[in-house]
């Protein structure tokens, strides 16, 4: 009898700690459902915000001001923003269809390129200047070649050795090329196939070095290396600038939800020239301002691209 009672109790007590268990689930659950309620309804994007940009420049002098650039987003933002240098102009749209970046400095090729493969990404700011962007030819002083005035005089080069900068490059090789065409020059009539330098600055030191005649990059990182006295001119000259273009420009991810994208539109524009960090960003980007822009603004940058090929489909 005193082992039935034993055994009762045992059973009795397994009973209680059963249903306490059960308990605990349905309790736990709703816990659960709460936190994930409060997660779907809080869609406020936490960070780090990652930006990252194309190396059109020296890599030191990139690093140093998008250092500058996060810094400031982070104060404007509230959030911790990070930069994430690239080597080339296809792994920053890589690493931003991918999501490792999130918000991207491109030129108007790659942003274009960036956003056909990220469903929902959109073109938010660009420099004021953008909207009437331009590119250079430059040639060396030896090369007997004198500055032109229209598109149709940039039929000279054909014959002559030619460098790009990126080969992804908007103002570096895109546009260039679609003006040559327009002179009537295919790179085919070039002497050799055209050269691709990597950036706006390689592309002047080739120039001068007289390892290309001719070579064409962004009208901006010119005019900043000849006002800093950085380039020979006694060896390399201005051949033309371009009609206008537009050109560079911040793509969002669209993940980063409608307003932090609103948050960084207006905390780049309103950027101050009277803050010395502010206007040190301002002067790197060779900018009074950044303003608004949208997608359809490089439509035609587009249809550039798919007709020389950068853009497939």
């Amino acid at each position: 009898m005193r082992r039935l009672f034993a055994l009762l109790f045992v059973c009795t007590m397994l009973a209680a700690a059963c249903g306490s268990d059960a308990a605990a689930p349905a309790d736990g659950g709703a816990d659960s459902s709460g936190d994930a309620d409060a997660a779907d309804g809080d869609a406020a994007f936490e960070g780090p915000l990652v930006i990252g940009a194309i190396p059109d420049q020296d890599p030191e002098v990139l690093a140093r001001n998008y250092g500058l650039v996060a810094d400031y987003l982070s104060a404007e933002l509230g959030i911790d923003v990070e930069f994430k240098p690239v080597t080339e102009y296809d792994a920053a749209v890589t690493a931003f269809r991918v999501g490792d970046l999130d918000l991207v400095w491109f030129g108007g090729l790659t942003g274009v390129q960036a956003r056909l493969q990220v469903d929902g990404a959109e073109a938010i700011a660009q420099r004021d200047i953008d909207e009437n962007f331009t590119s250079v030819f430059i040639a060396g002083t030896d090369t007997g070649l004198e500055p032109i005035s229209d598109v149709a005089g940039l039929s000279v080069i054909a014959g002559r050795t030619l460098t790009f900068g990126s080969d992804s490059s908007t103002s570096g090789r895109l546009m260039p090329q679609s003006f040559l065409s327009d002179a009537g020059v295919a790179l085919a009539d070039l002497n050799g196939e055209p050269g691709f330098s990597g950036s706006h600055d390689a592309t002047i030191e080739l120039v001068e070095a007289g390892t290309f005649e001719v070579g064409a990059l962004n009208s901006q990182v010119w005019k900043a290396r000849v006002d800093a006295g950085e380039v020979d001119l006694e060896k390399v000259q201005l051949l033309f600038e371009t009609p206008t273009y537009y050109d560079y420009h911040w793509v969002a991810r669209p993940d980063l939800g409608d307003d932090l994208k609103a948050k960084i539109v207006e905390a780049l524009k309103g950027l101050d020239v009277a803050d010395p960090d502010q206007a040190a960003i301002l002067e790197f980007f060779g900018a009074a301002s950044f303003i608004d822009t949208a997608n359809e603004n490089y439509a035609s940058i587009e249809a550039v691209g798919r007709e020389i090929g950068k853009i497939d489909g």
